[in-house]
């Protein structure tokens, strides 16, 4: 499966909102249909899109289709992240050292009077 189609699937709000209910467990159309608030054919299509890409599993339990998250895509993006994710962490880090020297230096500004009852 291509990162692309990865990305396309999850750029949907209401697939990205399927996946985090699957990240909890695995559900059943039913559940999945209810908890998103979509009609049955639209939360369908979503599971399909989502299965097509590889990050969705389904398994037949008697007459009810339960699907499950594949983590095996998601760690693949996961991977892909990682070097954005190191660039933000140092980001983040120069920032807070950055507001720690600033916490520190003294105020130039007076200090405002209280007022006196």
């Amino acid at each position: 499966m291509s990162d692309a189609t990865l990305w396309t699937a999850l750029a949907d709000p209401h697939r990205r909102a399927i996946v985090a209910l699957l990240l909890e467990r695995p559900r059943p159309v039913g559940e999945i249909v209810e908890a998103c608030g979509l009609s049955q054919p639209s939360t369908s299509k979503h599971l399909r899109v989502l299965r097509d890409a590889g990050l969705v599993r389904v398994r037949q339990d008697a007459q009810r289709r339960v699907y499950a998250l594949d983590p095996a895509p998601i760690a693949a993006l996961d991977a892909w992240l990682t070097p954005y994710r190191k660039l933000w962490n140092e980001s983040l880090d120069a920032l807070g050292r950055r507001l720690d020297r600033t916490a520190e230096e003294p105020s130039d500004t007076p200090e405002a009077p209280t007022p006196k009852d």
